[in-house]
């Protein structure tokens, strides 16, 4: 979905309780406003809930984030008490995210765990892996797991277990296998015409009320390149949600 089309009438939502909002992110929406102005999820969100309570202004906690080029399943807190405790389950790694990607070229390892020290140059909004004792780096870590190769690329899933800006396509980068897409970080220019190949296919989490065990899981946009040419059904759950924002 094109980022200057998107309002109020295309949020999809997942789940909506009296503490937590589910919704899908499309791609290439920024998480929260930043310096281009243009339509963030937490606006639309917050447009979302003031119109369902009728209200001038209502609470809405961005817990996490998805980078802007990322598509997938993102959380909201709707009371203080449900962001302070959806904040302590990302402190302590009980908020799992997962995943899908599509690399250019195919990891050495089936499946590997990474880790290295980014640092982000923020006037050029870019992040570099540096030796862990260089001031500002922090520690990312993730795993992946190869699940197709066709024609040399890849079929990757991936889980964080830390959440830097642009971690995964940095790591994956700095191992050889760029993700589809990417020109920032040296994707094939063949798939430069592409939207990234990057999707947060599902969210675990405990609920901060009931103390439910929340899962969602939506596909990635499985009709266009290069999510088409693999088999995502396989990879997910039966019951998973298709893309609403697939072309």
């Amino acid at each position: 979905m094109d980022k200057r089309q998107f309002s109020l009438e295309d949020l999809i939502v997942l789940h909506e309780d009296r503490h937590v909002l589910v919704v899908v992110k499309p791609q290439n929406v920024p998480s929260q406003a930043d310096a281009s102005g243009d339509v963030d999820m937490l606006t639309v969100v917050k447009q979302y809930l003031m119109n369902e309570y009728g209200k001038d202004s209502i609470y809405c906690g961005l817990v996490h984030r998805l980078d802007r080029p990322t598509g997938g399943v993102m959380a909201f807190a709707k009371t203080s008490k449900a962001a302070e405790r959806l904040c302590e389950q990302i402190k302590e790694g009980a908020f799992e995210k997962t995943y899908f990607c599509v690399t250019c070229g195919v990891p050495r390892e089936k499946s590997s765990t990474l880790v290295h020290y980014l640092k982000k140059n923020e006037s050029k909004n870019t992040v570099m892996v540096v030796p862990m004792l260089t001031e500002g780096a922090k520690k990312a870590e993730l795993h992946y797991d190869v699940l197709e190769v066709k024609q040399g690329f890849a079929l990757v899933r991936v889980k964080l277990f830390t959440g830097r800006s642009h971690q995964i396509r940095v790591q994956m980068s700095t191992i050889g296998c760029p993700l589809f897409g990417d020109a920032k970080y040296g994707g094939d220019p063949r798939t430069l015409g592409h939207n990234l190949a990057l999707w947060a296919a599902e969210l675990r989490f405990t609920h901060p009320v009931s103390k439910e065990k929340m899962n969602f899981i939506v596909y990635p946009p499985d009709d266009i390149s290069p999510w088409k040419a693999f088999e995502m059904g396989k990879y997910l759950n039966v019951a998973a949600i298709k893309n609403p924002y697939a072309d």
